[in-house]
């Protein structure tokens, strides 16, 4: 075994940079042993130095990140900060003083993932992101490894794990989306500003780089459909359960039948009870993916917090730190194919619509002239007359699989029916 230390320089120490630090520590023969060579914490970078941080070194503490990623002697950087800015140039920063760099920032990857991948490669360094993607689930490296010899066609999943523990709630307690998503913070699942959750933007950034990986091209979140779940209501989960489905919210990144372009959505979806993501629970994730060769594979596990988080992060930082001392980079970005990224109309889909209409004869020839003009075929519809004596009725109706684009202006034209009083919800049915 080598003796002199590979050193790592930690930017962060919050819920996760401070469990890295921690595991560093009391694992540090452990992960001697597996690397084949000692790792020091050489320095951590951090907003706030008065802050006491149990387990670390004083001396290790800066506010300095860009002095701490220049120093010659750092062989990695471990980036927990998050954001854009500063995390983006400081990335930089180390590859050009010749480190590599752990990252569990989904946000900037899925931003700037290409040109970050191409300074690494520019510098002969690793830049590894398990930690970005559904925390300690090993969904990354078994994409951009395990199934490179394969051609993977779809990935499916939920990757929120806020989203999931709302809309299990809403499901099995009958609570609404306020309630459930005050349970979500105080329990600690959801922030105390939960749009990135909840209005998919997290999502949607894991989606691009699961997309990118997949299907060795460019995504970026700018190229992903997002939708988010403050608008599904507990009469859309009692439709839902009615049909014997449940409503998640889902990445889904899928390859084009002809092969020529890929689609990347995350959106609320009806999805079965029989489908193994419907028994998905509470805060955990749950990852399909489809590929020709290996069939359906199916990642399951817990997708943030400090500790899964931090695993992921530590399971890079050996492999990048065994690469180090090697002397060759793992493996870098994959984008061979060059693929378009379509856009959501072209996705072919099922929807499940609810209306609020006139009760009164030829309603549904109507409704169903609508969806005829527009080439979509109906499956199933379901009409219930209310007891309110307000002269409306409920009416849904489930389609066939159609272009979304087409499904679109189905409900477009619905809107402007005189017997159509409103379309109380829209949603999309998923995973049969």
């Amino acid at each position: 075994m080598r003796t002199r230390p590979l050193k790592v320089a930690l930017l962060g120490c919050g819920v996760v940079g401070s469990e890295v630090a921690r595991i560093m520590t009391t694992h540090a023969d452990d992960l001697a042993a597996r690397i084949g060579a000692p790792v020091e914490l050489a320095g951590v970078a951090v907003r706030r130095p008065s802050k006491v941080r149990e387990g670390i070194d004083p001396a290790l503490i800066t506010t300095d990140a860009t002095a701490l990623v220049k120093r010659g002697d750092i062989d990695v950087v471990i980036e927990v900060i998050g954001g854009i800015e500063p995390a983006r140039t400081l990335i930089r920063t180390a590859f050009e003083h010749g480190a590599s760099v752990v990252s569990a920032n989904k946000a900037l990857l899925a931003e700037d993932g290409a040109a970050l991948h191409a300074d690494a490669e520019k510098h002969g360094r690793d830049l590894y992101y398990e930690a970005a993607v559904a925390g300690a689930i090993p969904l990354v490296r078994p994409l951009r490894e395990s199934l490179a010899g394969d051609k993977v066609n779809r990935v499916l999943g939920i990757v929120n794990g806020t989203t999931n523990f709302i809309l299990d709630k809403m499901d099995t307690s009958g609570a609404g989306y306020s309630e459930a998503l005050d349970e979500a913070t105080a329990l600690g699942y959801a922030e105390a500003d939960p749009t990135a959750d909840v209005e998919g933007f997290d999502a949607a950034a894991k989606a691009a780089i699961l997309a990118g990986i997949a299907f060795h091209t460019r995504v970026r979140i700018g190229d992903v459909h997002r939708e988010g779940i403050t608008e599904v209501t507990a009469a859309d989960i009692a439709s839902a359960r009615r049909m014997g489905c449940t409503v998640k919210l889902l990445a889904i990144c899928e390859r084009a039948a002809d092969g020529q372009s890929v689609t990347a959505r995350v959106h609320p979806a009806m999805i079965p009870l029989s489908h193994p993501l419907a028994s998905v629970r509470e805060a955990y994730n749950a990852v399909f993916v489809e590929a020709e060769a290996a069939g359906q594979l199916m990642f399951y596990g817990p997708g943030a917090g400090g500790a899964p988080t931090a695993s992921a992060v530590l399971g890079d930082l050996v492999a990048v730190c065994r690469n180090r001392l090697n002397e060759a980079p793992g493996p870098g970005e994959s984008a061979y194919t060059r693929l378009p990224v379509s856009p959501m109309g072209d996705v072919v889909t099922r929807y499940h619509i609810s209306l609020d209409v006139a009760d009164k004869p030829g309603v549904l020839a109507q409704v169903a002239t609508v969806f005829a003009e527009q080439g979509v075929s109906i499956d199933t519809v379901r009409q219930k007359g209310r007891q309110d004596k307000s002269g409306e009725a409920s009416l849904v109706v489930v389609t066939h699989r159609a272009p979304d684009a087409a499904l679109s202006r189905t409900v477009e034209a619905l809107r402007k029916l005189d017997t159509v009083r409103g379309v109380a919800s829209i949603m999309r049915v998923e995973g049969e």
